[in-house]
């Protein structure tokens, strides 16, 4: 809490709220005062806030401070149980509540400060749904969203330019640095003029030197659309001998890729990866598991002792003990139908040995080739995206193509020994077979033996008990390695707190004067801390006195400025003026008929007699059209009726043809009925 009203108090005392505080005034403050200071805070994230409270009603108050909290996403802290109860400490202006506000704020100042602009023009007005029924609001609530959704975009934009890097201050200079030097270059053009000038047939010359340059533009522009060309055309070479050498592959592949090679490489696929799923991931996972309950199990075990090793170790010669007379009386046993096992058993082991050899190096294998289609796979996106075009250069070809020559080798090399694995395979295949059925037979024999001799089942027995010795001589190895396993972590952890705490030892004897020491300097920093506080206090009065007085002569320089130039301005407008009424005086007594007509005066005369006289021939005109516009009238109305007169007469003359002929079909008609 007390570093919380330390950032408080340093916060409120800088700039722009320079409250001239301590821990021990802002600690005193009255609840109306405190609220003050809130709300000096909350004008300075939206200045609507700048009000003074003493003014206002309380619930108004307090209403528009939960607003602005709620519209900027503060959260009550945990211990106010409900609203209410938070509501109530704000009204009453407690300290808690207060404080924790205020550390909030002074926190995220900046990022309040736009959360507050952006929300006067995003939060959306609340209109019920009765009053969008009308179309006018309806549409007027439309056009409200659109602007809003608008705003949003040019915020963003706005947001990128600000965080761009470009300066308005950098690209003012670059453009007065760029009007200068075009200031220069008219300068320079305007004095090779003259000298060129003075040279004969100089326009010409200008005129075959303009033409040189341009030619030379356009030489410049066709070996750049050479060079395109030439790189284009590179990349074509190098996609089409790709594009070869896959279409090469493809059809090598199709060539050996008949239905029975590909059900035999399909059937390998599947024996490898069933084998791996059955077998190998499935051992790998229990060891990982195992390893996991052993680490787990010496964590939380008690930091051993020297009793507990010593308990451990007579453990681990008793085990050995046991284990060596149990390998003693195997030996002393020795079957021979044991030793043809222990070989055939061997031979397994060696066999499934080399699988999970092959199987570990066939995994890495395809982890290399996984790996080598990422990077594949992203380098092409990267080509793709900077040039269109996947693009491999000479040198990176080159060392693809070493990269792919030894691949291939090892490869070969790999493909080699797996034929020979599975030839060795398929004869340890063969051989296993051979040997079950001599097993088979031997066991049927054994059996009709033991039926004969009155203990059937003795054979299963003997098996069943060997395999349970077999596992109890695994177990006790894993117990063993697991025991040596602990005894060297202990052994190791020991070691590891005797070299701490022998490497510690200085280090505490050092931090114990060193706190001493701290204290003693917190001590004095709290003394000229105190010391810095008044002397400061009295700084920023003065320095505020001053700032008054430096910002009042500031605005009567800017005022005085202004003035200057106001009548400096004014006063080339006058001159202006002045030598244009000399020039009008000038030109309107001169002697000479050319330069009076240049007068502004004899100008407008002139045009002042043109538009009279235009006006007297429009008048003129106007009377014409007046005295005809009765004659014109009744002539436009006889036109009219003659019109409709002629029209009358199309229509009966068309209502005639047709009755006419209408009369010379029925005649027709009756003609004929007579001639029947």
């Amino acid at each position: 809490m007390s570093e919380q009203l330390k950032f408080v108090v340093e916060q409120l005392n800088k700039e722009p709220f320079k409250k001239n505080l301590n821990l021990i005034t802002f600690d005193s403050l009255e609840s109306m005062q405190l609220l003050q200071t809130l709300n000096d805070v909350l004008a300075e994230i939206d200045p609507k806030q700048a009000i003074d409270i003493r003014e206002e009603l309380p619930d108004q108050t307090i209403k528009r401070t939960c607003a602005l909290l709620g519209m900027l996403k503060y959260k009550p802290p945990s211990n106010f149980s409900d609203v209410s109860s938070f509501r109530q400490g704000l009204v009453t202006g407690s300290k808690p509540v207060v404080h924790h506000i205020l550390h909030w704020l002074l926190q995220r100042v900046p990022e309040l400060k736009k959360r507050a602009y952006l929300a006067r023009f995003l939060v959306k007005l609340e209109i019920p749904a009765e009053f969008l029924q009308d179309d006018v609001i309806n549409d007027t609530y439309h056009q409200y969203e659109e602007l809003v959704e608008g705003f949003k975009l040019y915020h963003k934009e706005c947001e990128k330019l600000r965080t761009s890097g470009f300066s308005t201050a950098e690209i003012r200079r670059d453009i007065s640095a760029m009007e200068e030097e075009k200031d220069q270059l008219i300068k320079r053009v305007d004095r090779l003029k003259k000298r060129v000038e003075s040279v004969p047939n100089h326009q010409r010359m200008l005129e075959q030197a303009s033409q040189l340059r341009v030619e030379k533009e356009r030489e410049d522009s066709l070996t750049h659309q050479k060079q395109e060309q030439k790189n284009q055309l590179f990349q074509a070479e190098q996609r089409l001998q790709r594009l070869q050498q896959q279409l090469k592959d493809l059809r090598q592949a199709a060539a050996d890729a008949n239905p029975e090679s590909l059900m035999k490489r399909l059937e390998e696929e599947i024996k490898i990866n069933s084998y791996m799923v059955s077998e190998k991931l499935p051992k790998e996972l229990e060891g990982m598991r195992r390893t996991v309950q052993y680490l787990h199990k010496i964590a939380s075990e008690p930091a051993m002792g020297q009793a507990d090793l010593q308990e451990l170790e007579d453990k681990i010669k008793e085990v050995d003990s046991q284990i060596n007379q149990l390998i003693e009386k195997r030996m002393m046993r020795n079957d021979p139908m044991d030793d043809k096992l222990t070989l055939y058993r061997q031979q397994a082991s060696i066999i499934i040995r080399r699988k999970e050899s092959k199987a570990e190096e066939l995994q890495e294998a395809r982890e290399e080739l996984a790996a080598a289609e990422r990077e594949l796979k992203q380098r092409t996106n990267q080509a793709q995206t900077s040039d269109g075009e996947e693009v491999i250069r000479g040198d990176e070809l080159k060392r693809l193509l070493v990269k792919l020559r030894s691949k291939g080798t090892v490869y070969k090399k790999k493909r080699q020994e797996i034929a020979e694995l599975k030839a060795e395979f398929g004869v340890l295949q063969r051989t296993e077979e051979i040997l079950k059925q001599k097993h088979e037979t031997v066991q049927q024999k054994l059996q009709t033996v033991e039926a004969e001799k009155g203990i059937a089942g003795y054979s299963n027995t003997q098996e069943e008990l060997e395999r349970v010795s077999a596992i109890k001589s695994e177990l006790d190895e894993k117990k063993g390695r697991t025991l040596d396993d602990m005894s060297e972590m202990v052994k190791k952890l020991n070691s590891m707190i005797v070299d701490k705490k022998a490497a510690l030892a200085p280090i505490i004897k050092e931090l114990r004067s060193l706190r001493q020491r701290c204290q003693e300097l917190s001590q004095e920093y709290e003394e000229k801390k105190a010391q810095y506080e008044s002397c400061t206090a009295g700084l920023e009065s003065n320095r505020s006195k001053l700032e008054q007085e430096v910002k009042a002569l500031r605005e009567e320089t800017s005022q005085d400025e202004n003035r200057y130039h106001y009548i400096n301005s004014m006063s080339e407008i006058i001159e202006m003026q002045i030598q244009r009424a000399a020039e009008e005086m000038k030109a309107y007594v001169s002697s000479d008929p050319q330069e009076r007509k240049k007068a502004i005066r004899e100008v407008y005369m002139k045009n002042i007699a043109e538009q009279e006289l235009l006006g007297k021939k429009l008048r003129e005109k106007q009377k014409m059209v007046r005295e005809s516009h009765a004659a014109n009238m009744e002539q436009m109305t006889m036109w009219c009726d003659l019109e409709q007169l002629m029209v009358c007469k199309k229509q009966c003359f068309i209502r005639a043809q047709s009755q006419a002929s209408v009369g010379q079909v029925i005649q027709e008609e009756g003609k004929d009925r007579l001639v029947l």
